[in-house]
């Protein structure tokens, strides 16, 4: 969360040259109402079911730069269908994500002492994330358009 997969995926998609998408947006559209109202009223898990949806719709569809929720490596499914596909892990340091954002806006499973609450999430799902990487980047310090350069140089030497 707060790392930049949208923006880096945007840029990323038009140093490539081939279409973007973010599978959060889709969620959004799909249910009509955005992420927080749909874990507020329906919870958690009617949340990770839509994302599901979204990201087979995306993998099946979709040819350019998919950017995924940070959850949506937690289905063992979703991680399934990752695997052989080109799959960039961007990386923060808490540091970095203190400095970075107000990383409660808009974030609902960090309401509750972000920092923390970040720290834990992050934890969590750094080996899942790993499991499906082929290249993985940190952006620590570095401008979108850096960490756009570090991620294709990372890509191209690590072909699927």
């Amino acid at each position: 969360m707060g790392v930049g997969k949208s923006t880096v995926g945007r840029l990323l998609a038009g140093r490539l040259g081939v279409g973007f998408r973010d599978t959060d947006d889709d969620v959004v559209t799909a249910e009509g109402r955005a992420i927080a109202e749909i874990f507020a009223a329906d919870g958690e898990p009617a949340f990770r079911a839509a994302e599901k949806r979204a990201v087979v719709r995306a993998l099946a569809g979709h040819g350019g730069v998919l950017s995924l929720g940070g959850g949506s490596v937690l289905d063992p499914g979703t991680r399934a269908l990752l695997l052989g596909r080109r799959v960039l892990y961007l990386t923060m340091g808490a540091a970095e994500a203190a400095r970075r954002l107000d990383l409660a806006a808009g974030r609902p499973l960090l309401s509750a002492d972000p920092l923390d609450r970040w720290r834990e999430l992050t934890a969590s799902r750094r080996h899942l994330y790993e499991e499906v990487a082929t290249a993985i980047v940190t952006t620590d310090r570095r401008t979108p358009e850096e960490v756009t350069e570090a991620a294709l140089n990372a890509l191209e030497s690590k072909p699927v």
